[in-house]
């Protein structure tokens, strides 16, 4: 009991971790009315563990903090990664539904954190296009070829059966 806990506090961390990693790495990108924040790819691992739900959701924040977000980005860009990484572990029985969540709620959230947090000009509509269509790109395209190439692998990374 006490080693799953263990590899469950190990993995969200690790997971963590690596959002913070590719964030630092694509920082220009990471941030900003358009963004591609290449870490969100990593929306897709709930489909494998349930320890992605923390990871995710701490390594956005740790992210945001490490790269000067404001408090408004820094808690509900956050939210916005759990409701995604929440979502995406309720529909991991479709494989293909999986990036569907953080597509969803980073483009219904972050655009009002652009707009009333940053004072970005753009329209909200125009934002949420740009910023759902990174999403697609990142979560939808890149998240799926992830998430094909981790499938062989998928019992060795990642442990069944934890809480």
């Amino acid at each position: 009991m006490r080693n799953k806990k263990v590899l469950y506090i190990v993995q969200g961390a690790a997971i963590a971790a690596v959002y913070v990693i590719l964030v630092v790495l694509f920082g220009s990108v990471s941030f900003g009315p358009i963004q591609f924040r290449i870490a969100e790819a990593l929306t897709i691992l709930p489909f494998f563990t349930p320890t992605a739900i923390p990871g995710l959701f701490v390594g956005c924040i740790l992210a945001n903090l490490l790269g000067g977000a404001i408090p408004a980005d820094i808690i509900f860009g956050s939210f916005a990664t759990l409701i995604g990484a929440v979502g995406s572990y309720a529909l991991r029985k479709n494989k293909w539904l999986v990036p569907l969540p953080p597509i969803v709620a980073n483009t219904l959230i972050v655009p009002f954190v652009l707009k009333f947090g940053y004072g970005v000009p753009d329209a909200i509509p125009f934002m949420m296009l740009t910023v759902g269509l990174s999403e697609v790109i990142i979560c939808g395209m890149i998240g799926l070829i992830f998430l094909h190439a981790l499938m062989p692998l998928k019992h060795k990374i990642f442990q069944p059966n934890l809480p």
